[in-house]
């Protein structure tokens, strides 16, 4: 009878499996919020829609730091005994965050029919601005340096 040793690839197993759990854990950690869009109102306009329905303005928090958008949800215990046939709507507590580009500004936020809409907007500075510069005629030149 012959025996296969399968002990070289023990190794290589575990080493897959590991790398398959840490895909899995950070795919999982990446996607706990709710769902959202980020949407071009206008030029240097934007908004960003999160799905948050069944959530109360005061259990939503709004937070900008270093360039990073913080949207976290934190649920309040429920005032009165429910009993739950059907929970389809997530009262997860989660946090979303958003990489602002450069020169991107808050301008507002607004909760509207289960939705929570940021306003967003591109202000560059006017150094930063282009401008037009005149270009002189050679006559014009020459009056102006005598």
């Amino acid at each position: 009878m012959t025996t296969i040793d399968l002990r070289p690839f023990y190794r290589t197993v575990r080493e897959f499996d590991r790398l398959a759990s840490r895909l899995v854990a950070s795919v999982a950690a990446v996607d706990t919020g709710p769902a959202f869009d980020i949407v071009e109102l206008a030029t240097d306009r934007y908004a960003v829609r999160l799905a948050v329905p069944g959530w109360r303005q005061d259990e939503l928090t709004i937070t900008v730091e270093n360039g990073v958008l913080v949207v976290k949800g934190e649920p309040q215990p429920e005032k009165e005994e429910v009993r739950w046939i059907q929970r389809g709507i997530s009262r997860q507590p989660f946090e979303r965050r958003f990489a602002l580009a450069e020169h991107v500004e808050v301008k507002g936020a607004r909760l509207e029919n289960g939705v929570l809409v940021i306003d967003l907007a591109r202000e560059l500075p006017e150094a930063l601005k282009p401008r037009i510069i005149p270009i002189a005629s050679s006559t014009e030149s020459v009056a102006k340096a005598a």
